[in-house]
C-alpha cells in the first residue's frame, strides 16, 4: 500500500509504549530488592554486634508474586538485568526442572563461573584430556567458587589476580555479593534444597551469598519445605508484588481508558482477552500480548490505520491520501450511515469530490478525539457515583463498566438508566470508528487461545499446510502416500472400528508406502515387511498413543483401542 510506511512506524512507536509500560509493571517492586541487595552488602561493612549476627546468616528476599506463572519469567529476567547493572555481576537464576538430585550446586557454579563443572574427580580427568574442551573444568564445590570468586574481585580491584584471601568478605567494601535466584521454590525437592542451604552456610563468612525465592502461593512454604535447624541460617525478608488483577487495573488504565492511546479494542476483543485472564492464567503478559497482536493486526490489514495517531498527525495524513484509500473510507459501514444522514447534494459530494471528503473526514477526525476525549473522563465519573449501588452489576472494576459502554447503550440498563446519556455512546455509533477500533475477536481467539487437538488433527490431515511441500499437496482431501509416517498411519486409523487390529493396520501402511517408492503394491516381495518399514509404524503408532488418538487394550492383545472419531 501506499502508506504501508507511515502505518509500520506508526504501529512501532504505539508498540515502543506497550514495551515501557511492561517494563514498568514491577518497577517498585523491583526497586525494593534492588534496595535490599545494596543494604545486605553494606551491612558487612559494619563491626557492631547485631551486624555481625546478620552477617552469619544469608540475606534472603522471599518475593510473592502470585499465581499469575505466565509472568515470572519476565519479572526475573528484569531482575537479574538490573541487578547485574547496578548491584554486582554475580547472578545465577536457576528452575527446579533444570537442577534434580545433586545438580544444583553444579548448576549454580556453572552459571556463575560460566565454565564446566566436574561433579567427580573421574569426570575431571577425562574433560581435561579432551582437546575440544572451550573451558576449563572445575571441581563441584563452594571452596571453588570462593577460590574463584577472590580471584575475580582482586583482579577487578588490581587488574592482576592477587592469592587466595583469608579474612573474611565483610571486612572490604569493594565485595559485590553473589546472588542466587530460584525462580519457583515451591517446585524444588526440599532435600537438595536444604542440603545446598546447609553448604553455603558453612561458607557465608567468605563468600557474600545472597537468596531469593519466587514464591507462587504464601510465605509460609518456607516454613513448610525448611525445618527451623535450616530456615535459621536465612535471614529473611518479605516481599509482596501486586496481584495480577491490580497489574491488569494498571495496564487497563494506561493502555486502554486512555485518549493518550489512539489505538482501541471494541467490546468483543476485549471479552477474549478478559475471559482467557480470568478463566485461564491470570497472565498480565499475556494479556498484553493480546494487544500486541491486535495491534499489528489492524496496521497490517486496516489501510485506513494511518489515521490512527495522535490528532495533528491524523490531520495530517487525511490530507495525504489516496484515491484508493478513499474509497475505502466511503466503503466503511460507519462512514455510510453518516452519508444517509446527509442531503442529497452532500451525498454527491461525499461520494465523487476527494478534496470534499478530505475537508470532511478532518472534521470527522476531530469528532472522534473529542468522544474519546469526554469519553473516558465520564466513564470515571459514572464509575464513581454508581460503585456503591446494591444493583451495580459487574464488581467494582471500571473496566466492567467500559464493557458494557462497549457493547450496548449503558443507559439501557436499569442500574444506569439516569447515567448520562454525545459521552457513553457505544464507538461503534461513531463515524470512522473503524480506523482506530479492531474488531477481529475471532482472529484473537484463534491466536491466543489455544486448541490443541483441533490443530493436531489439522496437521495430521493436511500436512501440506504446515510442511509447504508440493508432493503432500492433494485437492480431495486425503493425504499423499508421500507424508510423514505418522500421518499415513493417522489417516488410515481413521477407517477403523472401535478396535484395531495391528497387523491389518501395518499391512495397509505397508502398501502406501510402498506405493509411495515406485513398487509394484501386488508383488509379493513387497507385501513382505521389511525391518525399516516395521519400525518406521511402530513409531508412528507410539506417536499416535502418545497424542492420545489410541491406547493398548486387555481385550486382544494384537489390537489398540481407538479414543477418538471422525477427522478434523
Amino acid at each position: 500500500a501506499d502508506n504501508s510506511e507511515i502505518r509500520f512506524k506508526l504501529c512501532q512507536d504505539l508498540w515502543h509504549k506497550i514495551r515501557v509500560l511492561q517494563d514498568e509493571l514491577n518497577r517498585k517492586i523491583l526497586d525494593s530488592l534492588l534496595d535490599f541487595t545494596r543494604k545486605c552488602s553494606s551491612t558487612r561493612q559494619h563491626s557492631d554486634w547485631a551486624s555481625q549476627m546478620r552477617a552469619s546468616e544469608i540475606p534472603t528476599a522471599a518475593l510473592v508474586l502470585g499465581v499469575n506463572v505466565p509472568d515470572h519469567d519476565m519479572t526475573f529476567q528484569s531482575l537479574s538485568e538490573l541487578l547485574q547493572q547496578s548491584v554486582t555481576p554475580h547472578v545465577a537464576s536457576v528452575q527446579a526442572k533444570e537442577c534434580g538430585g545433586e545438580g544444583l550446586l553444579a548448576l549454580v557454579l556453572e552459571r556463575l563461573m560460566d565454565t564446566v563443572v566436574t561433579v567427580d574427580d573421574e569426570e575431571e580427568e577425562e574433560t581435561e584430556q579432551t582437546s575440544t574442551q572451550l573451558h576449563k573444568s572445575v571441581h563441584c564445590s563452594l571452596s571453588t567458587l570462593c577460590d574463584w570468586y577472590n580471584a575475580k574481585t582482586m583482579k577487578s580491584k588490581t587488574g592482576t589476580p592477587g592469592k587466595k584471601r583469608s579474612s573474611p568478605v565483610r571486612d572490604d567494601p569493594q565485595q559485590p555479593p553473589v546472588v542466587i535466584i530460584f525462580k519457583d521454590l515451591e517446585a524444588f525437592n526440599p532435600k537438595v534444597l536444604q542440603d545446598f542451604i546447609l553448604i553455603c552456610s558453612r561458607y557465608v563468612e567468605r563468600l557474600p551469598l545472597m537468596f531469593i525465592f519466587g514464591i507462587a502461593t504464601s510465605p509460609s512454604t518456607i516454613q513448610h519445605m525448611l525445618p527451623h535447624s535450616v530456615s535459621s541460617l536465612l535471614c529473611i525478608e518479605l516481599f509482596q508484588s501486586l496481584s495480577c488483577t491490580q497489574h491488569l487495573a494498571t495496564v487497563i488504565d494506561k493502555l486502554i481508558l486512555t485518549p493518550q492511546f489512539p489505538f482501541k479494542l471494541n467490546g468483543k476483543v476485549m471479552q477474549v482477552l478478559m475471559s482467557i485472564f480470568l478463566y485461564h492464567d491470570f497472565s498480565v503478559r499475556n494479556f498484553i500480548k493480546g494487544v500486541q497482536l491486535a495491534l499489528l493486526e489492524h496496521f497490517h490489514s486496516q489501510p485506513l490505520s494511518v489515521l490512527c495517531c495522535k490528532k495533528k498527525e491524523a490531520l495530517l495524513n487525511v490530507m495525504q491520501l489516496s484515491h484508493h484509500d478513499l474509497e475505502s473510507i466511503r466503503h466503511l459501514l460507519s462512514f455510510r450511515r453518516y452519508v444517509e444522514k446527509q442531503e442529497p447534494q452532500e451525498q454527491l459530494n461525499l461520494f465523487r469530490d476527494d478534496t470534499h471528503l478530505k475537508e470532511v473526514c478532518q472534521k470527522l477526525i476531530k469528532d472522534l478525539r473529542k468522544y474519546h476525549k469526554n469519553y473516558y473522563p465520564v466513564l470515571r465519573c459514572l464509575h464513581t457515583l454508581t460503585s456503591s449501588l446494591p444493583r451495580y452489576p459487574l464488581g467494582k472494576q471500571v473496566r466492567e463498566l467500559h464493557l458494557i459502554c462497549l457493547e450496548k447503550n449503558v443507559w439501557e440498563n436499569e442500574d444506569y438508566q439516569t447515567a448520562m446519556k454525545s459521552h457513553l455512546s457505544p464507538p461503534e455509533s461513531q463515524t470512522l470508528n473503524e480506523v482506530c477500533y479492531y474488531s477481529s475477536s475471532a482472529t484473537v481467539r484463534r491466536h491466543l487461545n489455544a486448541t490443541p487437538r483441533t490443530s493436531i488433527q489439522a496437521a495430521l490431515s493436511s500436512p501440506y499446510y504446515y510442511l509447504q511441500n508440493e508432493s503432500l499437496k492433494t485437492e480431495d482431501g486425503t493425504v499423499s502416500n508421500a507424508a510423514p509416517d505418522i500421518c499415513i498411519a493417522y489417516k488410515l486409523h481413521l477407517e477403523c472400528g472401535r478396535l484395531i487390529n495391528l497387523y491389518d493396520w501395518l499391512e495397509a501402511y505397508a502398501t502406501v508406502v510402498s506405493a509411495a517408492e515406485g513398487n509394484n503394491p501386488d508383488s509379493d516381495n513387497v507385501r513382505k515387511v521389511e525391518e525399516v518399514k516395521h519400525a518406521r509404524f511402530i513409531q508412528a503408532v507410539s506417536e499416535l498413543e502418545f497424542l492420545g488418538f489410541i491406547k493398548s487394550t486387555k481385550q486382544k492383545t494384537d489390537h489398540v483401542a481407538r479414543l477418538t472419531w471422525g477427522g478434523c
